[in-house]
């Protein structure tokens, strides 16, 4: 007997259990059963039934012995394989280079401890992938030890590959606080973290024009963003042989200092931005004139101020009206409290007038509002009222800033200055991975100096693997895949989706039906493909295995070929 299936154009096969025999020399076939009502597994438990295989339930057939998560790890190793990242750490294999790959790997899976690291890694087969199933909290330690002497070497290779000569580079300094107080590069400093009264440690990222990043430096939680910008470009020059180049930075990192040293040097050129303060005084020379933006936001200017270089001021109309908006609220906050203390003068409460200025303080001090009130203090009375001509004053420059540049106008137009000028929002996005969303380089908990250099070194090279996975993957994700639309968008107005970003946003579909994911539910959806490893149920412990990997299915396939697209 054998089962016949014969096609039926478009309705479902007709699947036939028929029997052959002869009549004489002639071989003939006759119909026992029509099959076609039962489902493709029942016929084929019948094929195999006819076949002589011996069936019985899968569960006794095998038994699953570990499952450990195995996508996101392929993912992650694929992107290394690409990057060459191996070769990065180290020109010849070692123990620490395994070790170090091995933590980077686990930083963008689920960042941890060191102590913590070496138990989360064998729930995956991250472990097993990179070679360090033995590795224990004392292996990691020296081989942040090891990679830290090599950070140059790496980061020169880093600097060969993504800059060139004539490069943007960007640059931008941040913080984040320490767990403890015996590391000496803890100082008590700025926290952007806004963790007030902590101890902080800076440090200061360099990328290319993308936000690629390149290297890391690490500085006492007290230094000055200023300080640390001059031996950027010394290290650009000296240890990366990098010449000629364009650095951007804001406004508090480029100071007047280190502009008047890049002076001298035709073959440094940069980008940065004025102070308020500097805007005022432009505005009130009539430098700047508001009647420039009455049918444009840019306009590029000169001031004897700024002998040599090139200002471009812009006018974002939104941004105005945001500021106004939000003085207004702070304002109203600032008198609602000014008001209770008001009551409890009037009412004999408080008396004196120092403490009552000390009351006041607080207040107008809270949203940095103190300029625009006028106050009234005696010993047993307290007025105020809003200052409207210094209201009005900072008003009239709500939405307006100024790019200033030493770059030549043959080499970039006025809107590409600004555009290059708001790349650093790159470097933020950097910071914002390192620091909260997926490395989460906070808080610090080290205690020696070189291994909180070596920790911060070790969540840079994990977003530099992060960050090529993400430019890979922006077809899946919700970010925008039109980059080249950047260059030529108004610069001044505010960023906007493209039409395609926001269908995805809005429908948060793919055109192939499937959901739209941020990088974390994407690695979450990887992970959810395992590594079963089987053997016969009831066998001895060292019995021999087989392993069975889950069929991927149609996003988690498309991800993991979009990452064979990276390209170092």
């Amino acid at each position: 007997m054998h089962i016949n299936i014969i096609p039926n154009r478009g309705s479902s096969p007709t699947v036939l259990l028929r029997e052959s025999y002869r009549e004489g020399a002639k071989v003939c076939k006759r119909t026992l059963a029509n099959l076609s009502a039962l489902s493709a597994a029942q016929v084929q438990m019948i094929r195999s039934t006819l076949r002589g295989d011996v069936l019985q339930p899968i569960n006794e057939a095998f038994e699953i012995t570990a499952s450990p998560a195995h996508g996101h790890v392929q993912a992650i190793a694929l992107a290394m394989q690409r990057l060459g990242f191996a070769s990065l750490l180290a020109s010849k294999p070692c123990p620490e280079r395994d070790l170090v790959a091995a933590m980077v790997a686990s930083r963008i899976i689920c960042p941890a401890t060191k102590l913590a690291t070496t138990r989360l890694w064998h729930t995956t087969t991250l472990a097993v992938e990179f070679g360090v199933t033995d590795a224990t909290e004392d292996d990691l330690y020296a081989a942040m030890d090891w990679l830290l002497g090599g950070q140059d070497r790496i980061q020169k290779k880093l600097a060969a590959r993504h800059l060139q000569e004539d490069s943007l580079v960007l640059y931008d300094l941040s913080s984040s606080y320490f767990e403890g107080s015996h590391c000496p590069l803890a100082k008590l400093g700025y926290s952007r973290d806004g963790k007030r009264g902590t101890l902080q440690v800076n440090y200061g990222l360099l990328t290319d024009e993308r936000g690629c990043p390149v290297a890391v430096s690490v500085h006492e939680g007290n230094t000055s963003d200023s300080t640390t910008f001059m031996p950027q470009v010394t290290r650009l020059r000296e240890e990366f042989g990098i010449k000629r180049m364009v650095m951007v930075g804001d406004r508090g990192m480029i100071s007047q200092k280190a502009i008047d040293e890049m002076s001298t040097d035709a073959n440094v050129a940069w980008i940065t931005a004025l102070r308020s303060s500097a805007i005022r005084t432009l505005v009130e020379h009539g430098r700047v004139q508001m009647g420039l933006f009455d049918e444009r936001n840019l306009a590029e200017i000169s001031s004897p101020d700024f002998p040599g270089e090139r200002l471009v001021a812009c006018r974002n109309p939104e941004l105005a009206k945001l500021r106004v908006h939000t003085r207004n609220d702070l304002l109203a906050a600032t008198e609602k409290n000014l008001e209770k203390i008001k009551v409890r003068v009037d009412a004999g409460k408080l008396v004196g007038q120092d403490k009552i200025g000390v009351a006041i303080g607080k207040v107008v001090n809270q949203y940095k509002v103190a300029k625009h009130f006028e106050l009234l203090i005696a010993d047993d009375s307290f007025t105020f009222t809003r200052n409207t001509d210094r209201i009005f004053a900072e008003a009239a420059l709500d939405g307006l800033y100024i790019i200033r540049t030493s770059v030549k106008a043959e080499r970039m137009d006025a809107p590409t200055c600004v555009r290059t000028y708001k790349s650093l929002a790159q470097v933020e996005r950097a910071f914002r991975s390192i620091k909260t969303m997926d490395l989460k380089v906070r808080p610090i908990h080290h205690r020696l100096e070189n291994r909180v250099r070596a920790h911060i070194f070790l969540c840079m090279l994990a977003y530099y693997v992060e960050w090529h996975m993400r430019d890979v993957w922006r077809e899946l994700m919700f970010a925008d895949e039109d980059q080249a639309a950047k260059l030529v968008r108004d610069p001044v107005a505010p960023a906007t989706r493209s039409d395609a970003a926001m269908k995805k946003v809005l429908s948060r579909t793919l055109d192939d039906g499937s959901a739209v994911h941020s990088f974390q539910t994407l690695m979450a959806q990887l992970q959810s493909i395992v590594r079963n490893t089987c053997r016969t149920p009831g066998g001895a412990v060292d019995a021999p295995t087989f392993e069975i990997i889950t069929t991927p299915n149609h996003t988690q396939k498309r991800a993991l070929d979009l990452i064979n697209q990276i390209k170092p």
